[in-house]
C-alpha cells in the first residue's frame, strides 16, 4: 500500500497568516501598552496555533484504509459499486476526519465526515449511477485529518488510482433490419442443407457417405444406432457498423448530442446481430482511428463496447474517405451499416459504387437538425430510398427502438 503524507497549507495560508499576525501585533501593543487582555490573547495564539498543528497531525497517524471498487466496467444506467473500510489502529478516537474517493464519474459523491473510535473501524458502500460513457479514474483513497478550529489539514493517501470503462448504453432493436449479402441462405428464413454451417439443426440416422465428423455420439448412445448431425444454412455475411464522428457534423451536447445518439446506435446494432450470431465489426475514426475486425460472440461485443465507450467525435475526415480508404474490406459478403449526421451527398457516390459491386448498405441519418444545427436529411433520405438503400432516421428525443423499426426501403423487399 502507498502512502503519501501532505500538508494543504496553500489552502489555508489565509487563516494562518492572519493568525500570526494577530500575535506579533498583540505582544506588540501588550508590550507597548502593559494591556494584560493582550498578553493573554497573545499567550494563546502561541499555544494554540502549535496545539492545532499537532492535533491535524495526531488525526491522521494511526490510520488504516482501504477500498474495493467492485465495478471495473459497467454499462450506462448501471451502477458502480465500491466498499470504503477505514480502521483506527489507535487507541485514542479520531475525530473531525474526512474520507473520499476522488474520481472524474459524473455524479459520483463518496465524500464522508466521521469520527472513529480507538480500535474502532467504519465501513460503508458507495454506489454511484453511470450516466455518461467514457473511461474515469478512481483514487487514490484520501483521508484528511483536521483540527477542531479548522486551522490546520492533514493528508493521506492510500492506494493507487484505477480506473472504470463505462460502456455506452444499449437499447434493444428487435425489428432493424439490414439488406442480406449474396449469400445462400441470407434473409429471413433458414432452410436446412447438407452443408456444415455453426448451426445444428436436429439429427437423423445416419446414411452411407455421411462423413465421421458429423456423428452425435450422444444421440446415437441413446438409441443404440449411429445418428449424425444436420445443420442449417447460416446468414454468415459480416455486417460493419460505421459511425461518422466528423466533428464539423455534430449538434447537441451531452447526452442530447447527435455524438451520443450515434454511438448508442452503433453499439445497439452490434448487439443486435451478435446476439443473433452473426459476425460483425466497426469502423470510427473521431478522437483516433478505430478498427475492430468482424468477429462473433460475446468476447466482440466487448471489444465494440470499449471502442465506442472512449469513441469522441473530433474526427476531421469525412464519412466519404472513410469508406474509399476501407473498401477494400467489403465484397459481396459484406453488409454496411452507416451512422451519420450527415446531410452530404458526396458519400452516397460512393454507396453506389460499393452497391455495384455486391456490397449491401443501411443507412442510419441522425437528423442534426433537431439538435440546433444543420439541415434535414429528408432530401438524402430520398436519394438513398430511390438507390434502394435501406435507410433509417433518428430525431432529438425519438425512442429508438421505434425509429429504426420504419425505413425507408421495407425489409420485406430484400427478403426475395
Amino acid at each position: 500500500m502507498r502512502r503519501a503524507l501532505a500538508w494543504p497549507f496553500s489552502r489555508r495560508r489565509r487563516t494562518v497568516t492572519a493568525l500570526v499576525l494577530l500575535l506579533a501585533a498583540a505582544f506588540f501593543i501588550a508590550t507597548g501598552t502593559g494591556f494584560w487582555l493582550l498578553y493573554r490573547m497573545a499567550y494563546l495564539l502561541a499555544l494554540g496555533v502549535p496545539l492545532a498543528l499537532l492535533l491535524a497531525w495526531l488525526n491522521t497517524r494511526g490510520l488504516e484504509a482501504r477500498v474495493e471498487r467492485r465495478t471495473p466496467r459497467a454499462q450506462v444506467g448501471q451502477e458502480a459499486e465500491e466498499l470504503i473500510e477505514v480502521r483506527n489502529r489507535g487507541i485514542l478516537p479520531k475525530l473531525w476526519v474526512e474520507v473520499e474517493d476522488p474520481s472524474g464519474l459524473p455524479g459520483h459523491r463518496s465524500r464522508r465526515a466521521l469520527a472513529i473510535p480507538g480500535r474502532g473501524l467504519r465501513s460503508w458502500v458507495v454506489e454511484t449511477p453511470l450516466r455518461r460513457r467514457g473511461l474515469y479514474e478512481w483514487g487514490p483513497l484520501r483521508v484528511r485529518g483536521g483540527d477542531p478550529f479548522g486551522i490546520f489539514q492533514a493528508t493521506r493517501d492510500y492506494g493507487t488510482a484505477q480506473h472504470i470503462l463505462v460502456y455506452p448504453r444499449v437499447v434493444d432493436l428487435p425489428r432493424f433490419q439490414t439488406p442480406p449479402a449474396s449469400l445462400p441462405g441470407e434473409g429471413r428464413f433458414r432452410r436446412r442443407t447438407h452443408y456444415i454451417t455453426p448451426n445444428a439443426s436436429g439429427t437423423r440416422e445416419y446414411a452411407p457417405g455421411d462423413p465421421l465428423s458429423r456423428i452425435h455420439w450422444r444421440s446415437t448412445a441413446h438409441t443404440g444406432q449411429l445418428m449424425v448431425k444436420t445443420f442449417e444454412l447460416d446468414p454468415t455475411s459480416d455486417i460493419w457498423v460505421i459511425v461518422d464522428l466528423e466533428g464539423r457534423l455534430q449538434a447537441g451536447e451531452g447526452d442530447e448530442s447527435t455524438e451520443e445518439y450515434a454511438v448508442t446506435i452503433a453499439a445497439s446494432v452490434a448487439q443486435r446481430y451478435i446476439a443473433a450470431n452473426r459476425s460483425v465489426g466497426l469502423i470510427s475514426f473521431g478522437r483516433e482511428y478505430r478498427v475492430v475486425e468482424a468477429e462473433r460472440g460475446q468476447q466482440q461485443l466487448s471489444r465494440i463496447l470499449e471502442a465506442l465507450a472512449v469513441a469522441a467525435a473530433t474526427g476531421e475526415v469525412p464519412l466519404e474517405n472513410l469508406l474509399l480508404e476501407e473498401q477494400r474490406r467489403f465484397g459481396r459478403h459484406t453488409t454496411l451499416v452507416l451512422v451519420t449526421p450527415s446531410t452530404e451527398g458526396r458519400w452516397l457516390t460512393t454507396v453506389r459504387a460499393l452497391s455495384q459491386r455486391g456490397v449491401r448498405v443501411a443507412a442510419v441519418l441522425v437528423d442534426a437538425g433537431t439538435f440546433g444545427k444543420g439541415e434535414s436529411p429528408l432530401a438524402l433520405y430520398g436519394e438513398l430510398a430511390a438507390s434502394d438503400v435501406l435507410t433509417y432516421t433518428v430525431a432529438r428525443g425519438d425512442d429508438l427502438s421505434l425509429a429504426l423499426s420504419t425505413s425507408a426501403v421495407g425489409a420485406d423487399a430484400w427478403q426475395g
